[in-house]
């Protein structure tokens, strides 16, 4: 792709007023008598991703490996970012304005989301309490959250959300979204809370008759600073039921990560509908593929997609790097840049130029527009 084309928004009309989201009662979001119509259907077959019932990426092939049925993803967790603790707020304000402006956020987002689909990007992260907005913290005092002390969705954190559902309906993407995250799971009271959270937030999903979502429960469930027991490791299948048993009128596929460089549990590989793998700390790539190839390897282990969705190693112009390792050995792989809050550098740390404003944005889109085909 011409290198040019990073700098311009393109987006439709309906999309330019999309910060005038309404912010109506949270009844009438989660309310609809019937599925809306879709356009995406994301599925599952053996260790294959299919939209539409046709293998992504089909026919396609990068120095002899195939990428059919691989989803290409990045992170993006603070699409929907706000801050509701005011002692924070101002960590977050845009260079022009002084302003933390979560709908300005969102409406950038938007406007960015045709151009990564252009360029091969099937996919991408978003969690229902985003990440850390320093892109690595020891203490998390912000509060991020799209659920309330007793696990009810918050109605404003919903209407953005919304808009990049249906944006990513329509142009035929789909979006990892990830209820929990450890710098903000400590928001909800109890175990009744975190229930209620995967409850609500599954059944909105079904309300709304999303196809093209993949639920990922926890970002890093064994991440040590997770207060809920049942959001852990030895605990969290409990929860991956759930939220399949809520999903099936929409065919919900839905995993769990863990910290970077680690393989799942054969208890978690086997409640999951496809596993998830983080790269962050795998300095060798050939750390990747042995990631890749333990999971295989687990007695517990079928075909099913095996899914990086979170990598924070780039050297995209070296000939060997974890994104190529991990297409070597035919497992998805996610781009994670977190960035500075300076409003240019990565896609994590607010407030986020979600255009390719770097030269480390624009390699990764290069390479990812080569390996597709784009």
């Amino acid at each position: 792709m011409d290198r040019r084309q990073w700098g311009y928004a393109a987006v439709s009309a309906a999309l330019v007023g999309a910060s005038s989201a309404p912010q109506g009662p949270l009844v009438a979001l989660l309310t609809a008598a019937e599925p809306q119509m879709r356009r995406t259907h994301t599925t599952i077959e053996g260790d294959s991703f299919l939209v539409n019932d046709r293998p992504t990426y089909a026919g396609r092939s990068w120095r002899g490996k195939s990428i059919e049925g691989l989803l290409l993803n990045a992170r993006f967790v603070q699409a929907t970012f706000d801050d509701l603790n005011v002692d924070t707020r101002s960590r977050w304000v845009y260079p022009d304005t002084k302003t933390c402006d979560p709908r300005r956020n969102t409406r950038e987002f938007l406007e960015q989301m045709p151009i990564w689909r252009k360029a091969g990007l099937l996919s991408f992260t978003l969690c229902l309490q985003g990440g850390s907005p320093e892109g690595y913290s020891k203490d998390q005092p912000w509060e991020n959250s799209a659920f309330d002390a007793q696990g009810k969705l918050r109605a404003e954190y919903l209407a953005r959300l919304e808009l990049i559902l249906d944006r990513a309906d329509e142009l035929g993407m789909t979006v990892i979204l990830g209820y929990f995250y450890f710098g903000q799971d400590q928001r909800l009271e109890e175990e009744s809370a975190v229930i209620r959270a995967v409850t609500e937030a599954t059944e909105w999903l079904v309300a709304k008759g999303y196809r093209n979502v993949l639920v990922e429960i926890a970002n890093e469930c064994d991440n040590a600073k997770y207060d809920h027991a049942i959001i852990q490791p030895k605990r969290v299948g409990e929860l991956i039921a759930l939220a399949q048993k809520i999903g099936k009128p929409i065919d919900l596929k839905v995993g769990v990560s863990h910290n970077g460089g680690r393989v799942p549990s054969q208890e978690l590989i086997a409640a999951s509908d496809f596993v998830l793998l983080h790269g962050n700390g795998v300095a060798e790539p050939s750390r990747i593929g042995a990631m890749v190839e333990q999971v295989r390897r687990s007695p517990a282990y079928r075909p099913k997609p095996i899914l990086f969705n979170e990598d924070d190693h780039f050297d995209f112009d070296q000939e060997e790097n974890n994104f190529q390792v991990a297409l070597a050995h035919r497992a998805s792989w996610g781009y994670f840049d977190p960035g500075k809050s300076n409003y240019v550098d990565g896609y994590q740390c607010p407030p986020v130029n979600w255009s390719a404003s770097t030269d480390r944005k624009r390699a990764f889109f290069e390479l990812l527009a080569e390996i597709t085909g784009s």
